[in-house]
């Protein structure tokens, strides 16, 4: 019997601290005196420890054959190490603060995502069903959190962020293990996996694309408060990103069966590079930041399904964590720490707009790569 509730639970928290910490984190380390530059080295953090912590911890859960319990590890020690930024708001506490969340916060994810495909089997069109529950908890957070900042100091983002992190632990202690198959016969080695040219160009397009969300992640809430809009309708703004992402997870099992993985991959980027643009160009008008906004529901939402279920048709059962701790690192990690710290040097030089065309710039590589590395001819068997 698939865990549903208790796997949805966990990516209800998951993605609520999510939703509590990206977009408004950067508005707190503002107000306490940090320039764009530490903001942007600060939130990078996260993507450096994304890129390295969830290879280890991958490798480390295949060497074991058992993921629940580092996930619950990890569950406590990112509660753990948030408290620090409880205790002072200098830039060195705060540093050490984020790198020992970071590290150990990012190591659930990819171990999750493994464990959810576990229980699925082969009902793997399921998993958007579950994976929506995240969608859910960010809507709630970033919703909730953006009313109470209008009347609250923005200090409270800590303490959210910190309730967040609380039912994280709870939920992790309630997944149970999923049973891993016997690996088949004649298994396909890693190094062959990852000389393939679908899977190279699949990772070097994931690092472009979330190089190209870096800004967003950034500095998205200070690109909106300072065009004049408030922090309520900054909430609604990230809310209906996530509620078109839900609509695409919800609809997954439909878009997987009449459209190629590829083809979802290749829509995404082109909405990616268009998204970038408008946000960037388009603040004066809250139109063009409506549409851009609803195009979340292709380069993130139709992007991560498509790509998680690439990795877990190509890597196998054997050094199936392995490639999603891979996935996470190449395109969250390096692309996200690139995309982020690059934005925190252009954002007070060049500007917002410069800044945003820049993330266009980098989907716009991406989906170069993705074109040209992942041929469908080929490849039929794994373009499905």
């Amino acid at each position: 019997m698939i865990p549903y509730w208790r796997l949805s639970g966990y990516y209800f928290f998951y993605f609520a601290f999510i939703g509590a910490f990206s977009p408004y984190f950067s508005l707190y380390l503002q107000s306490i005196g940090s320039s764009a530059a530490q903001i942007a080295m600060l939130m990078s953090l996260m993507s450096v420890m994304r890129m390295l912590a969830p290879t280890m911890w991958g490798w480390l859960a295949d060497r074991l054959g058992v993921r629940a319990p580092i996930v619950r590890l990890s569950a406590l020690l990112s509660l753990i190490g948030f408290t620090g930024f409880l205790v002072s708001d200098t830039y060195a506490v705060l540093f050490l603060s984020m790198v020992f969340l970071a590290f150990f916060w990012s190591a659930a994810l990819p171990l999750v995502e493994t464990l959810t495909f576990a229980h699925l089997g082969d009902r793997v069109g399921r998993y958007g069903n579950i994976r929506v529950w995240g969608s859910v908890g960010f809507i709630v957070a970033v919703l909730g959190l953006g009313y109470l900042l209008d009347g609250l100091p923005v200090r409270a983002v800590l303490w959210i962020s910190l309730a967040t992190l609380a039912g994280i632990l709870f939920c992790a202690m309630t997944i149970p293990e999923a049973r891993t198959p016997p690996a088949p016969e004649g298994h396909v080695a890693l190094g062959e996996i990852l000389s393939l040219p679908h899977v190279r160009a699949l990772f070097a397009a994931c690092f472009f694309m979330s190089a190209a969300h870096g800004a967003l992640y950034v500095f998205y809430s200070v690109h909106l408060v300072a065009s004049g809009y408030s922090k309520s309708l900054v909430g609604w703004m990230w809310t209906l990103g996530v509620v078109a992402e839900i609509c695409v997870f919800m609809g997954m099992p439909q878009l997987l069966r009449t459209y190629s993985l590829r083809n979802i991959l290749i829509f995404s980027f082109v909405a990616a590079v268009l998204r970038f643009g408008l946000i960037g160009w388009g603040a004066e008008s809250l139109g063009l930041l409506l549409f851009a906004q609803v195009l979340h529901g292709a380069t993130f939402g139709a992007y991560h399904s498509a790509a998680v279920a690439a990795v877990n048709r190509w890597f196998g059962v054997r050094h199936q964590a392995r490639g999603q701790a891979l996935y996470g690192s190449i395109s969250f990690g390096a692309g996200g720490m690139i995309g982020g710290v690059i934005s925190g040097y252009t954002w007070e030089r060049v500007g917002p707009e410069w800044t945003y065309s820049l993330g266009s710039l980098f989907a716009f590589l991406g989906l170069l790569v993705l074109v040209g590395g992942w041929r469908q001819r080929g490849t039929a068997r794994d373009d499905r």
